[in-house]
């Protein structure tokens, strides 16, 4: 029997801004699963991706996140939070095929575009596109959006 490698057998997530935004909450319900999420990305166990956009919205998430927390320099606390991500994730590409295959996912399910490019990278590179949970907008067509690559922690805890 042949062995696989490390290379055939990594875990591969394209991860949506939920997921990430949760490992800001000290107290978040999933941050753990997260964190363990990121260790195993610098342990290369698996391969954590994120598409521009993704980053776009993470910078104007946490920024808010740490503006309620009422720390002073909200957007810095931001930009430091992306720049710690960068040594545990890889960038996605984003390509004719990507931007098309979003285009089309966001006819089909009226999902957020962000949504869309996350799932599109992840048919893209054969792996998941991973959401903290279902979204509302998903929630309508959750049954047609399950049999593509996609994964929520909240179901896999």
């Amino acid at each position: 029997m042949k062995r696989r490698s490390l290379r055939e057998s990594l875990k591969k997530y394209v991860v949506d801004t939920s997921v990430l935004a949760e490992y800001i909450i000290r107290d978040a319900v999933y941050r753990n699963v997260v964190e363990k999420l990121f260790n195993d990305a610098l342990k290369k166990t698996i391969e954590l991706y994120v598409t521009p956009y993704t980053i776009s919205e993470l910078i104007y998430v946490s920024s808010r996140i740490y503006k309620i927390a009422l720390l002073e320099n909200s957007n810095e606390e931001a930009l430091n939070f992306v720049e710690w991500l960068n040594t545990r994730v890889k960038y996605v590409q984003i390509t004719g095929e990507i931007s098309i295959e979003a285009g089309e996912l966001r006819k089909r399910f009226n999902i957020a575009l962000t949504d869309c490019y996350v799932i599109a990278a992840a048919v893209k590179l054969q792996a998941k596109a991973l959401f903290l949970k279902p979204e509302r907008e998903m929630l309508e067509k959750i049954e047609e959006l399950r049999e593509l690559p996609i994964a929520f922690l909240a179901e896999d805890k």
